[in-house]
């Protein structure tokens, strides 16, 4: 068969080229996973995301030793693992193990047989060196994150102080869910009482009251897709998913209370994460009532990301990892990924003429919806707003809560579909603040202008003017590009000036 891609003289266009791909296997004390990243960068993509729960902390408290069963469908899962990150073209394999292998005495065989198999050496992690890689996760995953983060494993619970780049006190606690389950002898009331015991004496867990804590870890991701399900929330992205804390409070007493079996919903929870749901709930419990934290914020980074953002250099730490992502889609989807940089100025020049008040977080917000504005252009007109909006607030971005997020969905989909919600749903409507929806909808109307009069090319929108007299506004076009005035560029400035109680005038320049 003749190559059907023949024709295009360049390789899958929809890959990012750089440092990369860079392949990380995580052998936790519940799960062992391969996640194979694109390129190391500020805003790292899954090209391949797998795991196993091998459980290789099972009984680890009790005999000191890792079962042979677990050893082996471990290993049997890396083998598979290695070949797939060759498989994928990983220039480099990373591969950590924690707290099963560091604290059981058949750990350093274990480990040896896994050298054995990937061929690089393997990073056995101490609880310090853990605490300060999940750390590290959510200072990639936030933007400017203060509070206590938490990683609960299989075998360990690892929390530690966070505030911006800064890691302050930590301690590795033996909370992991398979141990904790064991200890109290598959009695969730018993694990609450010990690691009430365990954090009791903790004094800097109070010494953030009031600040979020940030939960990391299998187990507390399942927790929080249950809360979202019973609560019918409209966005199943659990990545800065947040819950006052009194609420998972109180949702975290029910479930160490009831059956698991018969809570509602629990079908969306997988099988084998079921059994340790009360004991994630046990230690999400003590810890809310020792630190009495602002609410309980989960992040779908932890470990392996806190590595790769550890790997990077200073200069590319310090870029914010959503507008990262939000360059890398302009770039990959975009008719003209320099038109959304001139967008940027452009939308900015416009709020100040309109006198629209703008916090930092909502500056931040509005470049990076500009990068964004175009990312749908390939479906039909008709879909365009509702498929762009889809993507955005189900995409794998971090380092934008769910109020950013729909106002990042909002803003594209007015662009596409006009200042009408008849065919937006309620659901994500609900998630941003009157202030982002109304800035959202400011925004829409400027994107349509933008995009109308200039064709989504570049040149074009920074040569003109827009000013803001008692009537309304005035767009002023200089002769070179007099001729791209017309009657549709006259209608999208009128939406937009109607929302200020005017009317839309354009001006030639002579």
């Amino acid at each position: 068969m003749a190559d059907i891609f023949d024709e295009f003289d360049y390789a899958a266009p929809g890959r990012l080229r750089g440092n990369g791909p860079v392949s990380v296997i995580d052998i936790g004390s519940n799960s062992v996973r391969l996640v194979v990243y694109e390129r190391l960068s500020r805003a790292p993509t899954a090209l391949f995301n797998e795991k196993v729960l091998a459980g290789l902390g099972r009984g680890v408290g009790q005999t000191g030793q890792l079962s042979s069963e677990a050893v082996e469908q471990a290993l049997l899962a890396i083998r598979r693992f290695k070949c797939m990150s060759d498989q994928l073209g990983a220039e480099r394999l990373h591969v950590l193990a924690t707290a099963a292998a560091r604290e059981s005495e058949n750990g350093p065989a274990f480990v040896a047989s896994v050298e054995e198999i990937c061929g690089v050496p393997i990073e056995v992690l101490s609880g310090k060196e853990e605490a300060y890689y999940s750390a590290m996760g959510i200072v990639s995953g936030f933007h400017n994150p203060a509070g206590i983060a938490g990683d609960m494993g299989g075998g360990s619970l690892e929390l530690v102080e966070i505030d911006g780049e800064t890691i302050g006190k930590g301690k590795t606690f033996p909370l992991g869910g398979i141990r904790l389950q064991e200890d109290a002898q598959a009695e969730p009331s018993r694990g609450l009482k010990i690691c009430r015991d365990e954090l009791s004496d903790v004094s800097w867990l109070r010494n953030n009251q009031g600040k979020p804590f940030y939960a990391v870890g299998g187990t507390w991701r399942s927790l929080a897709r249950l809360h979202v399900h019973q609560t019918g929330y409209p966005l199943h992205v659990m990545h800065e998913y947040a819950i006052p804390a009194e609420e998972a409070l109180e949702f975290c007493r029910m479930v160490v209370r009831r059956n698991t079996d018969s809570l509602e919903s629990i079908e969306v929870v997988s099988k084998p994460r079921r059994q340790l749901l009360p004991f994630g709930a046990a230690a999400l419990v003590a810890i809310i009532e020792r630190m009495q934290p602002s609410k309980v914020v989960f992040s779908a980074l932890g470990v392996r990301e806190g590595l790769l953002y550890h790997l990077l250099n200073e200069a590319d730490k310090q870029k914010d990892p959503l507008f990262e992502a939000a360059v890398e889609l302009a770039f990959l989807r975009s008719r003209s990924p320099q038109h959304m940089q001139e967008l940027i100025e452009w939308t900015d020049r416009i709020f100040r003429v309109l006198d629209v008040d703008e916090t930092e977080e909502e500056k931040r917000l509005r470049a990076v919806a500009c990068l964004l504005s175009d990312i749908g252009w390939r479906a039909h007109p008709d879909y365009r707003g509702e498929q762009s909006l889809n993507i955005i607030s189900n995409a794998g971005f971090v380092g934008v809560d769910h109020p950013g997020r729909a106002y990042l969905g909002l803003a594209v989909f007015y662009r596409h579909r006009g200042l009408v919600d008849d065919a937006l749903g309620p659901n994500v409507r609900e998630l941003a603040t009157t202030r982002l929806k109304e800035r959202a909808r400011i925004l829409g109307a400027i994107l349509r202008l933008a995009h109308h009069l200039s064709g989504t090319m570049p040149g074009v929108i920074l040569q003109t003017k827009m000013d803001a007299g008692p009537d309304g506004l005035r767009l002023t076009l200089p002769g070179s590009i007099a001729d791209l005035e017309g009657e549709r560029v006259l209608k999208r400035l009128n939406q937009l000036a109607r929302l200020f109680g005017g009317q839309g005038e354009i001006h030639i320049l002579t």
